[in-house]
């Protein structure tokens, strides 16, 4: 009898340790990971400014948040724009049911990098078909403004919507100061702060011959992509108010082949103007920009000249180290 009760409790003993055993396994087997989405984009804590890089060929949609600097009325559906940008140009296109509720005009502008706001168009509220807008910018942000005529972008500026940060791209920071923006520059015009550690000296046009070209000297830093250069300046070129620049470059083997020599204009109060690019060809490695033959003659009065290597034949600011500047 006491045989059997110690087999039976043996028995017993042993069913609950496969038991536990089996538990235990369960338990591990059944763990669940739970994966967090961080999302990338970086916001300025008040928002105002959202200018960010669109993807190539990759619709964005876009909510248009509503500012508090101007009365508007609360619609059912949440502004909203798609972005779409390709290799002919950015397509905006804008649900007018978002606008449904607003009272008065609302014209719709492009921000830039620089800060340079350009006017897309009006709102047509009462639509009842998508609104569409186009732009050449690859980077840029949307206000929504019952101003008519703005010219720059500031944070007091008088708008109604603002463009939120899609998920996953970053802002872009502000290229430069400007009109109606903290850190605006002052006092004498003898250099124009491009960016960042990016400064380009002014050539005095009025003070070259008028419709004759005149060479100008080339700096180049210690890592320059080129290492000989000539530049010609031609103010008045053709009796038309506008200067002509001409750049010839002797030797592009190490400008990278998938990127673009760019020639670059800025004016005293800090506005780029892109006078031409143009890629490293391979054999013969030489190549000319000449703002005449791309119709790109300057338009400023004054301004300095500076190279970068950028990625694409389509930049509208620079965005990468200035490798030379010109000098007289």
């Amino acid at each position: 009898m006491t045989s059997r009760l110690v087999t039976a409790m043996a028995g017993l003993a042993l069913l609950l340790a496969m038991a536990t055993a089996a538990l235990a396994q369960d338990t591990t087997t059944k763990t669940t990971t739970t994966t967090t989405t961080q999302t990338t984009a970086v916001q300025n804590p008040d928002g105002s400014w959202t200018v960010v890089e669109y993807p190539v060929d990759k619709q964005v949609t876009v909510t248009l948040s509503p500012v508090t600097t101007v009365d508007t009325t609360t619609t059912a559906v949440m502004p909203r724009a798609t972005v779409l940008r390709s290799a002919n140009g950015t397509l905006i296109t804008v649900d007018p049911a978002g606008f449904a509720g607003t009272t008065g005009a609302m014209n719709l502008y492009a921000v830039d990098p620089m800060g340079h706001i350009t006017l897309l168009g009006p709102i047509n509220a009462t639509s009842t078909s998508p609104l569409t807008f186009n732009t050449n910018l690859n980077r840029f942000m949307l206000v929504v403004s019952p101003e008519g005529n703005l010219t720059t972008y500031a944070p007091s500026t008088t708008f109604a919507y603002r463009s939120a940060v899609p998920e996953g791209l970053s802002v872009i920071p502000l290229a430069r100061t400007g009109e109606g923006l903290k850190g605006e520059a002052e006092g004498e015009k003898v250099a124009a702060t491009i960016a960042p550690s990016y400064t380009a000296p002014m050539l005095n046009v009025s003070t070259l011959p008028a419709k004759k070209e005149t060479q100008v000297k080339v700096k180049f830093s210690d890592t320059a992509h080129i290492k000989r250069a000539d530049f010609f300046v031609t103010p008045n070129f053709n009796n038309k108010g506008l200067t002509r620049v001409k750049a010839k470059f002797h030797d592009l083997t190490d400008v990278p082949t998938d990127a673009f020599l760019t020639l670059w204009a800025v004016s005293p109060d800090g506005k780029f103007f892109r006078i031409g690019s143009t890629p490293n060809k391979g054999n013969p490695n030489v190549a000319t920009i000449d703002s005449d033959k791309n119709n790109t003659n300057v338009p400023f009065t004054d301004f300095g000249l500076f190279m970068t290597v950028e990625p694409t034949a389509m930049a509208t600011a620079p965005t990468t180290t200035i490798f030379g500047t010109i000098v007289r």
